[in-house]
């Protein structure tokens, strides 16, 4: 997929540091920009990516840039990852099980194993399944409830991903991420 183009661009395999899962790409028509919770700009900002905005917020400190686009993100090493790279328009999860899962499969376990020190950044339970298999003891994996509207007071709010991944970073002689870009 063309979208998905710009998430490798902006973020390759070797500058990954940190790894933030999701489940498919949002289903509006025009939403989906390559990148896991991002949307194009001049998009409504959806409820879980202003529910992610909440909690950085409580974790560091305010964020400047609230226009729905994570690019920043992503140029600075954070691979946000669907499960699934393509969608049908105005149907969630339409195209889940269609084989998407074994590429996405394979970068994880190819991170797992080639890499050191990434943090894996796992929100719901989809997430944590398919991070099943990461090494604890060769990355750091943070996990919570999914940011959605219908979750993020069950445990999203309050898990502090933020700043646990920059402590992870910083401890590794790694360079955190500026999350409130």
């Amino acid at each position: 997929s063309d979208v998905y183009k710009r998430q490798f661009k902006y973020c390759s395999f070797s500058s990954a540091k940190v790894v933030i899962f999701g489940q498919d790409p949002y289903f509006q028509r025009g939403f989906a920009n390559g990148l896991a919770f991002s949307v194009n700009k001049n998009q409504t900002v959806p409820a879980s990516l202003r529910n992610i905005y909440k909690e950085i917020e409580n974790d560091i400190g305010y964020v400047s840039n609230k226009d729905g686009c994570l690019e920043n993100w992503a140029k600075q090493g954070v691979l946000m990852l669907n499960s699934s790279l393509t969608v049908e328009h105005g149907k969630a999860g339409a195209h889940v099980d269609r084989g998407w899962e074994r590429f996405t499969d394979a970068v994880i376990a190819q991170l797992n194993s080639a890499r050191n020190n990434v943090v894996f950044v796992l929100w719901g339970r989809k997430a944590q399944q398919k991070g099943a298999g990461i090494d604890p003891k060769r990355h750091k994996i943070i996990k919570s409830v999914h940011p959605s509207p219908f979750s993020a007071s069950n445990g999203f709010f309050g898990s502090k991903p933020f700043s646990k991944a920059n402590e992870y970073l910083t401890n590794h002689n790694i360079s955190p991420i500026k999350w409130q870009l």
